[in-house]
């Protein structure tokens, strides 16, 4: 019998991966599996040191914890899959677990970019009106924003799940991507999408423009208070501004060039999203610790005690 129009009758999809060279994806399994490993430990690294170091107290370093817990959980979204895939000669995923990862990979992202936006908030207080900032951006006002940026990378998923997943997929099944995503699959369903690809872009087109409106607005009034601070703060102020926004150009651009657009599907996708989803996770931790001195401090402090309590330990154990 032949598949209706209006039926799925897909249970699962074929990716093509990055890749149908098997020499190449070996190459491209040991170098996204360093990547992925580097993501992890460096992530958890500035966790940790951020949860048990009693001078990182500051909103900045709040903001940051959770913002490499995002990263962890962002690139394992698609690392692990696309690692098991460079393996294999037959990439498949189910129909629930593709519809999970477009859900899980929207939540995250999403929440990754509210932080962000919620970090630029922070350091624009901190610099505009440093007399009135503890009072501004107290504790509260912290769990507020990182509570804010869950929910809203939580809604923004739910709606960017809904306009897929009510779709008929009948045939192909077969995704031209290392994931699923959005674009991807709307190319596949057995109706017209192009409706509920204007949704999926105006629902990304709003996040991602009303955060860069505040990203803009934020170090504009950034810019414009640091004409009063003597040389040396601003030259402070300045060295963790260009981390954030270096972090912010490296995840938000990408996601512009992918969601904010019709859909269509351009060749340099792949290659545009393995960067957002891989490579700036990893880069994060790095920009924002090889550029904080008091991170940087702060874990050369943890390590050298941990190691004096081990030595200490084994003398005594030896005595």
């Amino acid at each position: 019998m032949a598949p209706t129009k209006n039926k799925t009758n897909v249970t699962e999809f074929i990716l093509h991966g990055l890749t149908e060279d098997r020499t190449a994806a070996k190459v491209y399994f040991l170098l996204f599996l360093v990547f992925y490993v580097a993501t992890i430990l460096g992530n958890l690294l500035i966790t940790i040191t951020i949860k048990i170091s009693e001078q990182l107290n500051s909103p900045l370093y709040f903001f940051l914890s959770y913002l490499s817990f995002v990263d962890i959980g962002y690139s394992t979204i698609t690392a692990p899959k696309l690692l098991h895939d460079l393996l294999v000669e037959k990439k498949t995923i189910s129909l629930v677990g593709c519809i999970a990862q477009l859900f899980a990979g929207h939540f995250f992202g999403c929440t990754e970019i509210l932080l962000l936006t919620a970090m630029a908030y922070d350091r624009c207080v901190a610099i505009w009106k440093p007399l009135h900032y503890t009072t501004i951006v107290n504790r509260q006002v912290c769990g507020w924003l990182v509570v804010a940026s869950w929910v809203g990378g939580f809604v923004h998923s739910v709606v960017q799940t809904l306009l897929v997943v009510q779709l008929p997929f009948c045939g192909p099944n077969e995704i031209d991507h290392f994931y699923c995503d959005v674009h991807p699959l709307l190319k596949l369903a057995c109706t017209d999408t192009h409706v509920i690809g204007v949704g999926v872009a105006a629902n990304s087109g709003v996040i991602s423009l009303s955060c860069f409106v505040v990203l803009v607005v934020s170090y504009a009034v950034i810019l414009v208070s640091l004409r009063a601070h003597s040389s040396e703060g601003r030259l402070k102020a300045l060295y963790t501004c260009t981390s954030h926004i270096t972090v912010v150009v490296l995840f938000l651009g990408p996601c512009i060039f992918i969601y904010l657009r019709p859909s269509t599907t351009f060749s340099a996708d792949k290659m545009v999203s393995v960067f957002y989803t891989i490579i700036t996770p990893m880069l994060n931790p790095l920009i924002y610790t090889l550029r904080n001195e008091e991170v940087k401090n702060t874990i050369k402090k943890l390590w050298s005690r941990k190691v004096k309590r081990r030595n200490e330990t084994t003398h005594a154990c030896v005595s």
